[in-house]
């Protein structure tokens, strides 16, 4: 199935999920605006949280809120990025990006949650020298979308690969080539699963039958929690 999974499976278990995914872009919106300023015209990282949102079919109503609490707010909650790194059962690499207002909060709960789950928390570099920072866009295949025709928009607009999976299509690009090549993929129509620029990993690991229940609950574990923007790992999903 290659890394991006099984589209029906992600679809399903983000629409279970959808109240708690649409709380983390409400809090990723509000720190961008309060960083950067409330227009994502001037502020980069505003537009790319709202794009995020919209890919994940948050209302504008949700979103505009989100942006007039940095406005109204700014002396309110302070939250800071941080960065995790461990490993999950049989040594599965696992990258966990989360924005706390509690730092010692959040590290005792992504720890706890290695912890249960066959992993354990590393320090800073332990994995994240087998992944590569990419942009990433996934899109369901269709009958209206042209295989060739996306390819060679997403490459024209500078993607670095473009990978046609069971269900759906993946594009990486460059960091800093990401919005070019999501903004003209957009004005020509194409809807996406998802866009983001994520950990890719180099080479994936497989897991026996324990031990991918145990890698599916460490996933859900950090997903679940509040504070966890996204959860990355070098795990091969059947």
């Amino acid at each position: 199935m290659g890394r991006i999974g099984n589209i029906k499976d992600r679809k399903a278990k983000q629409d279970s999920k959808r109240a708690k995914i649409y709380t983390k872009l409400a809090r990723l919106i509000t720190v961008a605006a309060r960083e950067g300023g409330t227009d994502p015209e001037y502020n980069a990282s505003l537009k790319s949280a709202i794009d995020k949102a919209k890919a994940g079919n948050m209302p504008n109503d949700n979103i505009d809120r989100a942006i007039k609490k940095a406005a109204g707010d700014a002396g309110g909650d302070q939250y800071e990025k941080i960065i995790y790194e461990g490993y999950g059962p049989s040594g599965v690499a696992v990258i966990v990006e989360a924005l706390t207002d509690n730092r010692n909060r959040t590290a005792g709960e992504v720890r706890h949650a290695f912890d249960k789950n066959g992993g354990n928390l590393g320090t800073t570099g332990c994995v994240s020298f087998m992944f590569d920072r990419k942009g990433q866009i996934i899109i369901e295949k269709n009958d209206s979308i042209n295989e060739e025709t996306l390819m060679l928009a997403a490459l024209d607009a500078g993607a670095e690969d473009f990978t046609a999976e069971e269900d759906a299509y993946e594009i990486i690009t460059m960091p800093e080539d990401f919005p070019t090549v999501k903004d003209n993929l957009l004005a020509e129509g194409y809807q996406f699963i998802q866009a983001d620029i994520m950990y890719i990993p180099q080479t994936e690991t497989e897991l026996q039958e324990a031990d991918i229940k145990k890698m599916e609950k460490l996933i859900d574990m950090l997903e679940d929690n509040d504070d966890v923007q996204e959860v990355h790992h070098n795990w091969k999903e059947a």
